[in-house]
């Protein structure tokens, strides 16, 4: 990540530590500054972001902040200064933000800001020539080509399907589920601080966080699903002795759980330092290569 993705995401988690967040608030928060590092053009999605009604005045303060760090005229000696100055504007910005979204309608309106501001498409010289091709038919009113309706495409998914379409994972299913391992993992972190543990059972419970991770993931929790990965990484690079599991690392992989028991049981109590830790863990394993343990 670069410098400047860096210092705004950080100063939106300063801004956001200040403030008490349910678990939807504190998933708000993380699809807002993951859009923000993997942004290509900061200065276009601020702009996009500033004529969507709920994200226009967060937008604004943001290409604020921008707009300092690279105008080339920084003092290194109030760096810091600057950097407390624009975590206490953003405040009031992410309280206000915070009010108006949730993570569906976040995800939506980041949706809308990615469409408007990806490279156009080049057109291949074969697919200008259908494209022309199309535009003719179409003004002659014999269009080939016509967008499905979603019946449409749900009767034809039905006929072309051999086996049935999946049935609707419900919530209950889904919590059931991802809190089934969380105590036996737990029991399983206080068995690797005394060195008390098998191989084959990192393996089995890592393989077990990356199924539930992906299920996350599939039903729309990617924190959920992110704090899964960097559990199911940890416990593989820990089984073949690439990291080891001092008082640090459990902590780090203990911080994982309660951000995911938290956020799918929606406890109304303020996560924030769990989720940077577990954050700031991911990013530190990230690069640890595992090998082959099959």
């Amino acid at each position: 990540m670069d410098l400047i993705k860096q210092y705004i995401s950080q100063s939106i988690s300063s801004a956001a530590n200040n403030l008490r967040l349910n678990s939807q608030q504190i998933e708000v928060v993380a699809l807002l500054r993951q859009h923000i590092n993997n942004a290509s053009d900061l200065k276009k999605d601020f702009s996009e972001m500033k004529k969507i009604t709920e994200l226009s005045t967060l937008a604004i303060r943001l290409n604020e902040i921008l707009s300092y760090l690279t105008s080339g005229n920084i003092d290194l000696l109030k760096f810091s200064d600057k950097f407390r100055d624009h975590c206490q504007y953003l405040n009031r910005d992410i309280s206000h933000f915070l009010e108006m979204v949730n993570p569906t309608t976040l995800r939506a309106a980041l949706t809308k800001v990615h469409e408007a501001t990806k490279p156009p498409r080049v057109i291949e010289p074969l697919e200008q020539e259908n494209k022309i091709d199309y535009e003719f038919t179409t003004k002659n009113h014999v269009p080939l080509i016509s967008e499905k309706s979603e019946s449409e495409k749900i009767k034809e998914r039905f006929i072309l399907e051999d086996e049935p379409a999946e049935e609707d994972i419900s919530f209950v299913n889904f919590e059931d589920t991802i809190l089934k391992p969380i105590k036996p993992i737990d029991a399983l972190l206080r068995d690797l601080q005394k060195n008390e543990f098998e191989p084959d059972e990192l393996i089995e419970f890592a393989e077990v966080m990356k199924s539930n991770g992906s299920l996350s993931e599939k039903v729309g929790f990617e924190i959920i699903a992110s704090m899964h990965r960097i559990i199911a990484r940890s416990l593989l690079l820990i089984k073949n002795r690439e990291l080891m599991p001092g008082k640090d690392v459990i902590d780090s992989i203990r911080a994982c759980l309660i951000v995911i028991v938290a956020v799918v049981k929606s406890k109304e109590v303020d996560i924030t330092s769990y989720l940077n830790r577990a954050e700031e863990f991911g990013r530190k394993i990230q690069n640890i290569k595992i090998r082959d343990f099959t």
